[in-house]
């Protein structure tokens, strides 16, 4: 019995150890903890899913957004343009004023670039303008001054093929 209960031992936490390591493989497999089954966009429109928007009046809705109209630019496929307008809805008067004052220098930009990375089928359909809105808005947060970006919508959207 002596000889047999350093083995027995041994045995038992190999048993143990095997359990704990399926345990944490199955949990991030099943809720993605950090398997990198989610990609960055993913999270991304997870996250604005997440941001809850309250029920505006028409006047005060058009109060709170901004528009940009006839944004154009090459994807990265360079033989498909894109021709969008957008819509940002901002949580307050003085976070749209801000924005407006910076939205050709500054949001334009950001919006041209992440257009410039994204392929034609990506922005097709409707998840894919989602991810589309959903990436701006978290670029695009960071980036005022104060107050905070609630939502963006496409307003005009045109890609065509050179």
């Amino acid at each position: 019995m002596k000889k047999m209960l350093p083995w027995l031992i041994t045995t038992l936490l190999a048993i143990t150890l095997i359990a704990f390591v399926a345990v944490i493989l199955f949990d991030s497999v099943i809720n993605g903890g950090g398997s990198g089954s989610q990609n960055a966009a993913t999270k991304a429109a997870n996250e604005a899913a997440n941001v809850k928007t309250k029920k505006l009046t028409a006047d005060k809705r058009v109060e709170l957004t901004s528009t940009i109209d006839k944004i154009q630019t090459n994807l990265l496929d360079s033989d498909y343009i894109a021709v969008l307008g957008l819509a940002f809805q901002l949580d307050e008067k003085s976070t749209k004023k801000d924005f407006d004052k910076i939205k050709d220098i500054q949001i334009k930009p950001i919006i041209i670039r992440t257009l410039s990375d994204m392929k034609p089928e990506e922005i097709n359909g409707s998840q894919g303008k989602d991810k589309l809105c959903a990436e701006l808005l978290n670029l695009i947060n960071p980036e005022l001054p104060h107050g905070k970006l609630i939502n963006v919508e496409i307003t005009d959207y045109l890609v065509t093929q050179l």
